[in-house]
């Protein structure tokens, strides 16, 4: 059928000639297909008469009259009404729409309830109605169609691959109705998942490579619904004529940094000078990374109706057809207008796409040979083989480490403006959503002929990302990298170790496995001791931070110091009539640093349980401190951080030996301060919700996003120093790459957070309600929540090895925690 033809219904009939058959009724033509494959297939248009043989085009010259015989004819309704499976639902709104199947449309109407949703095609098929109760809905999608925000698509199963539904709405306004009407039956037990949530999973091992290029496609409007924006996938492998398959050598991968136009210099010269020459609107690829035609290319075994239909009743030459891998990506590289990736099947289960099983007959090659099964690389012993090697080629750590640049060409920031013009990364504008609005054309003909051009020569899928996509981090073993990926100063943040670890080494990861363990059952944390820093009938007061071994507690103006082997409190100073704010123990356990709201630092002894000095440090309160080897960094409300080199030795810190290193200017004033374990980075966050990313050793800005719409209470990079996470007084949880600053997730907590403890994948927060509360970030979800203080918590500590916890509130309580195994 021609674009926009509908299949209305079908009867058995009979030719004059007595020929048995399939009579149907098109919204521009009737068809006759008989039972007899070698009879031709009659086509009747409303205004011309073809024959369609099945393998080639006729035109019927001369012919005047084509008599049918049908058998149980009946006048069909005009209208079809929808059968509800219970009297007792509530319709809430039903409109025209279509079912989109591959290289089809179904029109029918669709009926959403209290209860279900119904669709009920105009001809019966695939069923006269189908039902989907909206409990089993699991997910729910807008989808672009011909550029146009029209579709929805609807998931029953956690298969991200085939949905059970594709609608196809004619306003806009109808899809938005029912996608809102059914997400609020999702929203108790269905979590929704963004591009950013995917890439953290992803980023921390949770997904593999596959797993998140299929839900990237997904988020992107791919549907395997939709030939022409059927889901996308790289080449990744550079040599199909190996007899082995070297994946420790980095020849053996494409470059994933270029398009598949631009991997051949030489071809690229010729594209590039064509494109200098070219009028605008400019281009240098005729043709697309993806389109039903080179999807049928690959599926031409398993869908071979689809091909037929797409080559009016016909397979392409022999030649040209999808006969050898090795072929197929050399053509890629070298043919002027053969510019294609893959499509997921080359990293999945089923080879049934490149073997001939239904015997088709797809032709006879120029050498004689007929095709048949697809012709595979030395290296694959058989299909299984070749698609075993080739998903654990995708899983590789070189694809791993360079997966983030395909992406960025396909769904993030190369896609489009100059940064893809950069990357020789353009396509025809048609390809683009928003290149032109099909819509605005009157004229049927010329809108039908520019929405067929958009379907058949393909679509760019959404852009998901508008900055540089994180890398992913690897595993610590020996990096087999082209070249580095980004001169960015933190590019080397990947821990990258010899295969042959050391007793340090071993030492880390024995640590490391303790600190994964402790998380993992850190819901068991179980107070063992609380203790009250103020009589009940004195003033309330805040503890706004804590520092441990040395238990150093700041209620309002004073300091107060535990002893955790007497389980009591030994001894209190005052240095400022105004209230202390921070507080640290320096490494040699015998000095004290307290900052205060009067702007100052204070030094005070231990052993002497004296003040040592004063730092005047500030023009408005010091909000906090940190320390690392002989350097101080304090934040301040006057919009600054400072960071100051001690030449002391020893415990005798005066103020004459600190130098001012560098004064690190903010917008706003800068509420709390953190470093990373290494002490090369430093994070701030800000009163205006900004989170500033600073390189300590030149004391240049890394990034600055702001991600908050008020106050940050707490910042503190995880783990690795891969990323930081912040919280603040719009009851925000964000986690920002540090390479990129992209925020890579967002979770809207019931509360406002005001301190956390975290190890890069869940969070162990205190916020105003007084309770602990344990997040996955992985899923946004809450796993756990544990009572602890009357009033806000204010201060968390946690020891190294997570398997003890300290926490501090407004309800002038103190309490201790062990993990219980």
């Amino acid at each position: 059928m021609d674009l926009e033809e509908y299949y209305f219904e079908h009867h058995t009939a009979y030719h004059v000639t007595t020929i048995r058959g399939s009579f149907k009724v098109c919204s521009r033509s009737v068809i006759f297909d008989p039972e007899d494959l070698a009879e031709p297939i009659l086509k009747v248009g409303f205004n011309n008469l073809f024959m369609y043989v099945k393998h080639s085009p006729h035109h019927l010259q001369g012919a005047k009259k084509v008599t049918f015989q049908l058998e149980g004819w009946s006048k069909t309704e005009d209208v079809v009404q929808t059968l509800l499976q219970s009297v007792a639902e509530k319709p809430h709104m039903e409109c025209a729409v279509e079912m989109v199947m591959p290289l089809v449309s179904n029109p029918g109407h669709v009926c959403i309830t209290d209860e279900s949703l119904y669709f009920q095609p105009l001809n019966g098929y695939p069923e006269q109605v189908i039902p989907i109760k909206l409990h089993s809905v699991r997910r729910i999608y807008k989808r672009r169609h011909g550029l146009r925000p029209l579709g929805l698509e609807v998931f029953c199963t956690e298969n991200d691959f085939c949905s059970d539904i594709y609608l196809k709405f004619y306003k806009t306004a109808d899809r938005d109705e029912i996608y809102y009407y059914i997400a609020t039956f999702l929203e108790n037990h269905v979590t929704e998942h963004t591009a950013e949530s995917y890439m953290l999973q992803w980023q921390r091992g949770h997904l593999s490579n596959y797993q998140y290029l299929l839900h990237l496609n997904n988020l992107a409007d791919r549907s395997c619904n939709d030939l022409s924006q059927y889901p996308v996938f790289p080449w990744v492998v550079d040599d199909y004529t190996s007899v082995r398959l070297d994946l420790s050598n980095a020849a053996t991968f494409r470059d994933l940094s270029k398009p598949v136009g631009a991997l051949n210099k030489e071809r690229l010269d010729q594209l590039l000078a064509r494109y200098r020459g070219m009028p605008e609107p400019r281009f240098m690829y005729g043709s697309h990374y993806s389109s039903p035609g080179y999807v049928l290319f690959y599926l031409v075994r398993v869908a071979p109706e689809h091909m037929l239909c797409l080559q009016t009743g016909r397979y392409d030459h022999a030649d040209r057809m999808f006969n050898n891998i090795g072929d197929t990506w050399k053509n890629c590289l070298e043919g002027a207008t053969d510019f294609k990736e893959l499509i997921p099947e080359f990293y999945g289960n089923d080879c049934g796409f490149l073997e001939n099983k239904l015997r088709l007959g797809l032709g006879r090659k120029q050498n004689g040979s007929l095709v048949g099964d697809v012709v595979l690389p030395p290296w694959a012993s058989d299909t299984r083989d070749f698609l075993q090697k080739h998903r654990t080629a995708l899983e590789s750590q070189y694809v791993s480490e360079h997966l983030h640049e395909w992406i960025d060409l396909v769904f993030g920031f190369r896609q489009r403006g100059s940064e893809a013009l950069a990357a020789h990364n353009v396509f025809h504008p048609l390809t683009y959503e928003g290149g032109i609005d099909c819509d605005s054309i009157e004229d049927p003909d010329q809108r039908i002929a520019m929405l067929t051009q958009i379907l058949e020569f393909g679509q760019t899928p959404t852009q998901l990302f508008t900055i540089p996509h994180p890398q992913r981090i690897t595993p610590r073993f020996q990096n087999i990298t082209r070249s580095p990926s980004s001169n960015s100063p933190v590019s080397d943040l990947s821990p990258v170790t010899h295969p042959c670890l050391d007793e340090d080494s071993s030492f880390e990861d024995l640590t490391e496995e303790s600190r994964k363990l402790a998380w993992a059952n850190m819901g068991n944390l179980t107070p063992i001791s609380s203790h009250k820093i103020h009589k009940d009938n004195d003033k309330a007061l805040i503890i706004f931070n804590l520092y441990v071994p040395s238990l150093l507690f700041l209620p309002d103006t004073t300091l107060k110091m535990f002893s955790k082997e007497l389980k009591d409190f030994q001894r209190s100073m005052s240095f400022s009539n105004m209230a202390l704010s921070s507080c640290l123990m320096l490494a040699d356990g015998k000095t004290a640093v307290c900052s205060s709201w009067d702007n100052n630092v204070y030094f005070y002894s231990v052993p002497f349980g004296r003040r040592q000095d004063t730092l005047m440090g500030h023009d408005d309160a010091i909000s906090q401190m940190c320390w690392f080897d002989d350097r101080l960094y304090t934040a301040s409300w006057d919009s600054t951080v400072k960071v100051w080199q001690c030449a002391a030795e020893g415990s005798n810190h005066k103020r004459s030996q600190f130098q001012l290193l560098a004064e690190l200017e903010h917008d706003a004033g800068v509420n709390t301060i953190g470093l990373n374990p290494a002490g090369t980075l430093l994070v701030s966050g800000c009163k205006d919700g900004a989170v500033t990313i600073w390189d300590t050793s030149s004391y240049g800005t890394l990034q600055q996003v702001h991600c908050h719409t008020g106050t940050i209470h707490h910042v503190a990079f995880s783990p690795d120093s891969r990323h930081v996470l912040s919280v603040g007084a719009d009851s925000c949880m964000k986690v920002t790459d540090v390479q990129t600053g992209m925020v890579i997730s967002t979770v809207k907590a019931v509360e406002e957070q005001r301190c956390f403890c975290w190890d890069g994948n869940s969070v162990l927060c205190g916020g105003r309600s007084g309770d602990l509360l344990l997040w996955d970030l992985l899923s946004n979800t809450v796993t756990q929540r544990i009572p602890a203080h009357s009033g806000a918590v204010t201060a968390m500590w946690m020891s190294e090895l997570c398997s003890t916890v300290i926490t501090g509130g407004e309800d002038r309580q103190i309490i201790f925690w062990k993990l219980q195994s």
